[in-house]
């Protein structure tokens, strides 16, 4: 049994950006920007928009941190989306979600131009994911990849199974492993005898957002079991893997926090790097 090192793998990933960003910068003096949104003061979001910041100024980018008040109208926001499209110096565009209640999402995120984003969730690059011509991949499912091919996973002909269905990683993540040639099995709340299915899988992709779901009866000997949850459970952060038990079973398995978490973040820094060097072309 291993763990699976997030922070380790993403930091040699940040660190090839940092090389590349002041190898760019010499050449043309400029560097890459990304511009973050975020609608309100969920805790959880904000927490996490400090970290990208954080981490751009680390990797040598522009900062753009734009924070509006929960009540902020949608056509505002449209409005600034509008701003950051035509700013030359913002290469990335993301806004964090989940929106408040009196903003359609999908309005806000078929705003954004294709070209700054950075979180691949406009239609075009949804559907130039889908047949297999992406121009940025979403960020935790390519993290996921990037993990399973830093150890060495083998990805073709093996049976994965992808838990959670949601746009942002479920559906991706498993456009992606059919990419790499994999069996995938997509499982949800209505799916019939779920051990059975998710005994099945050589690859295991928990994303359910239920804490301590995957228990070790749902998990095949020598698996590998990528945890993708975040829960918050008695002031504790744990995953949707119950990791104890699984631990006993499988061949690898990521921690909670520690795993896919710090790759999400240096694959959107891999995305606002690639979206500047396309603006240069």
């Amino acid at each position: 049994m291993s763990i699976i090192d997030g922070e380790k793998i993403s930091t040699l990933i940040k660190d090839k950006i940092i090389s590349e960003v002041q190898t760019l910068k010499s050449k043309t003096g400029k560097i890459p920007g990304l511009a973050v949104v975020l609608v309100g003061d969920d805790p959880a979001s904000s927490v996490y928009v400090r970290s990208k910041n954080k981490t751009c100024k680390n990797v040598g980018f522009h900062s753009f941190e734009n924070i509006l008040p929960e009540d902020t109208t949608e056509d505002k926001l449209l409005d600034l989306i509008h701003k950051l499209n035509n700013d030359s110096k913002v290469n990335g565009i993301l806004v964090q979600l989940p929106l408040p209640g009196q903003i359609n999402s999908h309005k806000v995120l078929k705003t954004i131009n294709p070209d700054k984003d950075v979180d691949g969730f406009h239609l075009e690059n949804v559907g130039r994911l889908v047949t297999g011509n992406a121009i940025f991949k979403p960020c935790t499912p390519a993290g996921i990849i990037e993990l399973l091919d830093q150890y060495n996973v083998k990805i073709e002909g093996k049976n994965a199974v992808v838990l959670g269905r949601s746009n942002i990683v479920g559906k991706p993540v498993a456009s992606l492993l059919l990419e790499r040639n994999a069996t995938v099995t997509i499982c949800h709340s209505r799916t019939m005898n779920l051990p059975l299915v998710s005994r099945s899988a050589d690859i295991l992709i928990a994303a359910i957002g239920k804490p301590l779901f995957v228990t070790s009866d749902m998990v095949k000997d020598n698996a590998v079991v990528i945890d993708v949850g975040i829960n918050r459970v008695n002031d504790k952060l744990v995953g949707d893997v119950d990791y104890e038990s699984v631990y006993k079973k499988a061949s690898l398995l990521t921690p909670v926090p520690g795993g896919v978490g710090p790759m999400t973040i240096a694959m959107l820094m891999a995305n606002t790097l690639q979206a500047f060097k396309n603006s240069l072309s």
